[in-house]
């Protein structure tokens, strides 16, 4: 069985990454890609998709583990009967192929280890030939070629390859495996030694750009690596998670395959770098997306692939358990298909915040969101599936009708600021149109709030960003009698559900339940803020940070019930919002701060 969510920790090279257990084992792992077939998949399955353990002889569980300060390099380490003993892991910026590298350490006395190493391609179903070359274990299959260089002798057994070992205290031990195209010759040696002093370097240079110095620091940071783990160097396209198929509900059929570029996800986690003072991964994105959305805008998908690929098939992988049962296990999206208002209002928006932040103006750029703009112009009126994917019949969803508002808006406030021209009163009039349909057929008067779609009851998370967006102000008795719904109805010990599941029949399209949204809690703990109960807000965020794990990582959800994650992991979408609402709350205090110099100032006057 796989370990629970919370017990495993990431490493990558911004090309892919893989899932490390708290008991030493790799249990996913994709290559080359984010989005490639997976090499270890034991996640979603058992021992026999492939995985590779790496920890001391007889020992489960190690006794600690951490990301070395500032990196992502993990650290996991057991202290057994005979001594202590660490095992580094990292994936090392990529030069030509990817490598996986772990580094046995003797900490203190002499320790036996064993080294499991379970070849497997296509996701757990494809066993490679395995032989010795030229002092190295290589597997091959088809297309693919994985490459294990260690000093440790190995063998073959029962389609395993198997090593045994002892360390001291003071000896490092390599292991090196890398993936190549099977058709080219044997990769390049890697020295693992050198390439843990440049990966560490890389990390740290970049953290000391952050420009966060607030009481969540750590948070903050663990996150911004996260998200700068999950971008896709080559392109700048931002994957919403390393994972698919984590379920939504344990043993439910809510599995969706996260290993792409949703523009709503890469919008937002732009915003969350670009807080952190990562202008440059802000400008990547923006040609990522300039270069994915070309061409009509009528083609314009939700999602695409890491490279701006818009055909996303979806399919089912039946040889695969599912993850402890929850099936089926699917890879593509099927949601890429799907006609989803409010990403037009995400796309516009993260532009803006672009050109705010100092990016150029562009010409060409700005006649794509001229096209745009008009598109979402003609057509917000007409009913979508929504931001949450809903596979149900398409509805007028309020949050798609604000976000359609906000595509207006932030194309008005373009040109009222720049150079850049464009047809300011037909945009104020549909803007203005949009406003009013939105208060009047999504506010409903008995309830005290706005709702999920027009002629319903039901409410939606994503109607706390109403003044996130600023579409209203926080000080409206309608924000915060939403927000006062949301909490009452929405709401389970504390943390807050995108919606109520098998409410109403055809909205969802799914059977089941599933767990609390981080993300929707991190936005009410920016409501909470911003009608000015930030102590509410604090104790919500901080309870939030509590969730993580012992190395700072949160998946998509939580369920209340289990205690316990669920959903793909690590999730984009949790860590972008961790960063806003961190640097908002640190905003708040650096507020109260100044005021309170002011007031002492002016005070000390008055005295004198």
């Amino acid at each position: 069985m796989p370990l629970p969510i919370e017990d495993y920790a990431l490493i990558g090279d911004m090309q892919s990454c893989a899932l490390v257990g708290r008991d030493g084992s790799v249990d996913w792992l994709c290559l080359p890609r984010f989005d490639s077939t997976a090499f270890f998949a034991a996640l979603l399955g058992d021992e026999e998709n492939g995985r590779w353990r790496l920890a001391p002889a007889g020992a489960a569980f190690a006794s600690r583990r951490r990301y070395r300060r500032d990196t992502l390099v993990l650290e996991t380490e057991w202290d057994t009967p005979e001594g202590s003993v660490r095992v580094i892991d990292f994936m090392p910026n990529r030069e030509v192929a990817p490598d996986v590298v772990r580094i046995v350490e003797g900490v203190s006395g002499q320790v036996r280890m064993t080294s499991d190493l379970r070849m497997r391609f296509d996701y757990g179903r494809i066993v490679p030939w395995v032989r010795h070359l030229d002092g190295q274990t290589a597997g091959i299959a088809g297309p693919d070629s994985v490459w294990l260089r260690t000093p440790v002798r190995s063998y073959g057994k029962d389609y395993r390859t198997m090593a045994e070992f002892t360390v001291a205290a003071g000896e490092k031990v390599p292991f090196v495996l890398t993936w190549h195209p099977s058709h080219e010759p044997a990769p390049m040696p890697v020295d693992a030694g050198v390439a843990l002093e440049e990966t560490e370097q890389f990390w740290r240079d970049w953290v000391s750009r952050c420009s966060y110095e607030g009481k969540y620091r750590d948070a903050v940071v663990r996150s911004l690596i996260t998200l700068k783990a999950l971008t896709y160097e080559p392109t700048g396209g931002i994957v919403a998670a390393s994972t698919t198929s984590l379920p939504e509900t344990l043993g439910g059929e809510r599995n969706w395959d996260y290993r792409y570029c949703w523009l709503r996800d890469a919008t937002l986690t732009l915003e969350a770098l670009m807080r952190g003072g990562y202008t440059e991964e802000a400008g990547a994105w923006r040609t990522w997306l300039l270069r994915a959305i070309a061409g009509s805008p009528q083609d314009i998908q939700i999602m695409y692939g890491v490279a701006g690929e818009r055909r996303l098939v979806e399919y089912e992988l039946p040889w695969l358990a599912g993850y402890e049962g929850a099936r089926p296990v699917r890879v593509g999206n099927a949601a890429s298909e799907q006609v989803q208002h409010d990403v037009f209002g995400e796309v516009m928006d993260a532009l803006d915040l672009a050109r705010q932040a100092g990016q150029p103006l562009d010409d060409d750029a700005w006649a794509m969101e001229r096209a745009l703009v008009d598109y979402i112009g003609e057509r917000w009126d007409q009913p979508d599936q929504g931001l949450w994917e809903m596979r149900g019949d398409p509805q007028h969803f309020v949050h798609s009708k604000v976000m359609s508002w906000v595509a207006l808006d932030r194309a008005v406030k373009t040109v009222e600021r720049t150079r850049l021209d464009g047809p300011l009163d037909r945009w104020r009039a549909i803007r203005d149109r949009i406003h009013a349909e939105v208060c009047e057929r999504g506010w409903n008067a008995g309830k005290g709030s706005f709702t999920q779609h027009y002629g319903t009851d039901a409410l939606d998370a994503a109607l706390l960003l109403i003044p996130q967006v600023g579409f209203l102000p926080a000080t409206d008795a309608r924000v915060r009698g939403t927000v006062e719904a949301i909490r009452r109805e929405l709401t389970h010990d504390g943390f807050v559900a995108r919606y109520s599941t098998g409410r109403e029949e055809g909205v969802d399209g799914l059977s089941g339940q599933e767990g609390s949204f981080l993300m929707c809690t991190f936005w009410l703990a920016d409501d909470l803020d911003l009608i000015g109960r930030t102590d509410e807000a604090r104790e919500l965020f901080e309870r939030l940070l509590d969730v993580r794990n012992d190395v700072g990582l949160l998946a998509e959800e939580y369920d209340v019930g289990h205690r316990r994650m669920v959903g793909n992991f690590p999730q984009a979408f949790s860590h972008m919002t961790l960063v806003r609402t961190a640097y908002n709350l640190s905003e708040h205090d650096m507020r109260l701060r100044s005021f309170s110099r002011r007031n002492d100032h002016g005070g000390a006057q008055a005295r004198r």
